[in-house]
């Protein structure tokens, strides 16, 4: 069985992707449109596409990263932008200094974007 039909027979209103690094088929976007959010560590749109967004952020330079969760599309970490943290970038730090301070951040925005969409949901007359 498919997870769009997984989900669907089991009503599921909403999913949310954290640290799933896939991208989804276009049967299950249109399934679940407007109503699948993925958790992002950086600043969307830079450093998209990938899990190797940190990496980057500290080999460019960048004095800031972050977290950014947003609502996925066909267009691979291109959604609209729901909520976003920034993460200051140290001097001295290391791919897992500022992964953990990024996660830090994942975990405080992905539980507001929830609740955010949570209440889109619930204002709306129907979810398919």
């Amino acid at each position: 069985m498919a997870m769009r039909d997984f989900f669907r027979d089991h009503r599921v209103e909403m999913v949310v992707d954290a640290g799933y690094d896939r991208i989804h088929t276009r049967p299950f976007l249109d399934a679940f449109a407007n109503r699948l959010i993925n958790v992002h560590p950086s600043l969307l749109p830079q450093f998209a596409g990938g899990m190797d967004a940190i990496e980057r952020a500290l080999a460019s330079g960048a004095r800031e990263t972050g977290a950014t969760v947003h609502l996925v599309t066909a267009d691979v970490d291109a959604g609209p932008i729901l909520l976003q943290q920034a993460v200051p970038i140290r001097v001295g730090d290391t791919v897992q200094t500022l992964r953990e301070r990024v996660r830090e951040a994942e975990h405080r925005i992905l539980p507001q974007a929830v609740r955010l969409m949570e209440a889109r949901l619930a204002n709306r007359s129907s979810v398919r």
